[in-house]
């Protein structure tokens, strides 16, 4: 199961701040759920940020992602994404 998350800064974000809030989810959540396999954020020339998940099973992104609204360190990240600009897509692998 791949996971992408788009979404652009807060008006006025600390990108430096946000990328310690990234590498803290990273070490602290991310890679502490059960099935999660790669995660990796990027910018794009036009401001928007990606953060790609590759998952063992579309079960273990989901239990992930109720874990995600109840964890401090993901709460912390959160107030640096715009809510409105927040888009989330899942794709099963094939072959």
């Amino acid at each position: 199961m791949i996971k992408i998350l788009r979404f652009e800064l807060v008006p006025g974000a600390d990108e430096a701040a946000f990328l310690e809030a990234d590498k803290q989810v990273q070490a602290e959540y991310s890679y502490q759920q059960p099935g999660l396999v790669r995660r990796t954020t990027a910018r794009g020339d036009d401001g928007r940020w990606v953060v790609i998940g590759l998952w063992r099973s579309a079960e273990a992104a989901a239990a992930a992602d109720q874990a995600w609204g109840q964890d401090p360190v993901t709460a912390a990240y959160m107030r640096f994404v715009a809510p409105d600009s927040a888009t989330v897509e899942g794709y099963v692998e094939v072959g």
